[in-house]
Order: C-alpha cells, then sequence, then structure tokens
C-alpha cells in the first residue's frame, strides 16, 4: 500500500507540467487524484490515462480560473465525483504576459491575481468544508519571492508573494484541525509553459543550469517528490513553510 491509499486528492492545473507531475506522483502513492484543467481537455484526459495505465485512480474536472463563479463551478465538479478531500494542491497558475513595470496593463494585472492568487485563496475557503481534519494543502510559490528579482517578472512574483503570505496565515488557523499548510517554490523548471525561453533557448538553458550547485535544470518530477513528502504522513510537523525546490539556486 502507498502511503497516500484511501485518500482523495485535488490538484489545479493538474494536467501539463509540474501539475501533471504532482498528480502522477501522488497517484502512484496511492490517492484518487482530481486532475482540474481549465482549458486543455486534452492534456486532462492523457494526464488520467497515464495515471490509469499505471494502476492508478483519478478523474478530470472542468473549471476556467480567474473568472466569476470559478470556484463554483470547480467544487460542482469534484462533488460530482468525490464524497471528501484529503489533500488540495493549489498549483495552477500563469506567468504571463511578461515585461517590465511599463508594459503591464490594468487588465495584465488583474488577470494574474485573479488566476494565481485569487483563486487559490476562494479555492481554499470553499473546498474546507470538504477537507477532512488531519488534510494537507499545499500551494506552488515561485522562487522569484524571495532571493532573486527578474523585473519582467514584477506582476507574477507579486502574485505569489501573496500566495506565500495566506499559506503561513492558514496554517496558523487550520493548525487546530490537524491540517497542515505549506508551500513549495519552484526555480525555472523544464515544463511547456517555460519551453520558448528555456527549453528552446540553448543560452538560457546553460545559464540557469549553473545557477544550482547541482549544475542541471530542475525536471517537474523533482518538484512533485517534494509536494509527495509534504501530502504525506511523514510531513506531520511540518506546516507554514515556505520549501525551497529551486535546486539551491538562491544560494
Amino acid at each position: 500500500m502507498g502511503a497516500l491509499t484511501g485518500k482523495t486528492a485535488l490538484v489545479t492545473g493538474g494536467g501539463r507540467g509540474i501539475g501533471r507531475a504532482i498528480s502522477e506522483r501522488l497517484a502512484r502513492d496511492g490517492a484518487r487524484v482530481a486532475v482540474h484543467y481549465g482549458r486543455d481537455e486534452a492534456a486532462a484526459k492523457e494526464t488520467v490515462a497515464a495515471i490509469e495505465a499505471a494502476g492508478g485512480t483519478a478523474f478530470a474536472i472542468q473549471a476556467v480560473l480567474g473568472v466569476p463563479g470559478d470556484t463554483e463551478t470547480l467544487w460542482a465538479a469534484f462533488d460530482a465525483q468525490a464524497d471528501g478531500l484529503d489533500i488540495l494542491v493549489n498549483n495552477a497558475g500563469v506567468n504571463d504576459p511578461r515585461g517590465p513595470l511599463s508594459t503591464i496593463t490594468p487588465e495584465d494585472f488583474d488577470r494574474l491575481f485573479a488566476i494565481n492568487a485569487k483563486a487559490p485563496f476562494f479555492v481554499t475557503q470553499q473546498g474546507l468544508g470538504r477537507l477532512r481534519d488531519g488534510g494537507r494543502v499545499i500551494n506552488v510559490s515561485t522562487g522569484l519571492t524571495r532571493g532573486q528579482a527578474i523585473p519582467e517578472l514584477t506582476a507574477y512574483s507579486m502574485s505569489k508573494g501573496a500566495i506565500d503570505v495566506f499559506t503561513t496565515h492558514l496554517a496558523k488557523e487550520l493548525g487546530s484541525r490537524g491540517i497542515t499548510v505549506n508551500a513549495v517554490a519552484p526555480g525555472a523548471t523544464d515544463t511547456d509553459m517555460n519551453a520558448d525561453w528555456l527549453r528552446d533557448n540553448e543560452q538560457a538553458w546553460t545559464a540557469t543550469a549553473q545557477r544550482s550547485p547541482l549544475g542541471r535544470v530542475a525536471r517537474a518530477e523533482d518538484i512533485s517528490d517534494v509536494v509527495a513528502f509534504l501530502a504525506s504522513p511523514d510531513s506531520r510537523w511540518v506546516t507554514g513553510q515556505w520549501i525551497d525546490a529551486t535546486g539551491g539556486a538562491l544560494l
């Protein structure tokens, strides 16, 4: 039996990139995984199929985040296929548009915060009645909120900074129920979202690898394994923490 056998998990943005790796890892550990997606139905179904082919259980749910009624739509889809929740992973997010301060419009700013900060807040708020005592909330942040500054990603980093604050305050609120709340902060990771500037750019790839003392670029599985620890019983005494998962790039 896996460490998460009998548990139910929800991973927002669970069909692609880091989210897919998290979905597959939690399923491998025994959880039944709700793979949320916004618009890429094919990717979510592919992730579910991969989990099932490996002997796990999963189902896909759809809700576009960052729009009115998003969290109600998400939880209605979840409730139609599950009864209760043990692990909530707030992974869904966007990091575009990118650009210096002068180029970001109010609409750009509002979209980043609606998806990256507002949606996780209300997904969690509305999920607390479903989340069992002793459960886990894991928020995906970024290494950009601590130590490293990239002007082209100021608005994105600000939206993730809100997630860091949310994590610490929520951990204190939910501790009496035995629920832990932590944030995982990846650095630049080899995913489709970063393909244009990282995977397809040899110079950026080399520079990114050199920032880590480990001398390589992160894979999605490097992040999902950290999430798996925080989702497991082994993490029972860790809460309110910001876990650096940048491969030492902030050293």
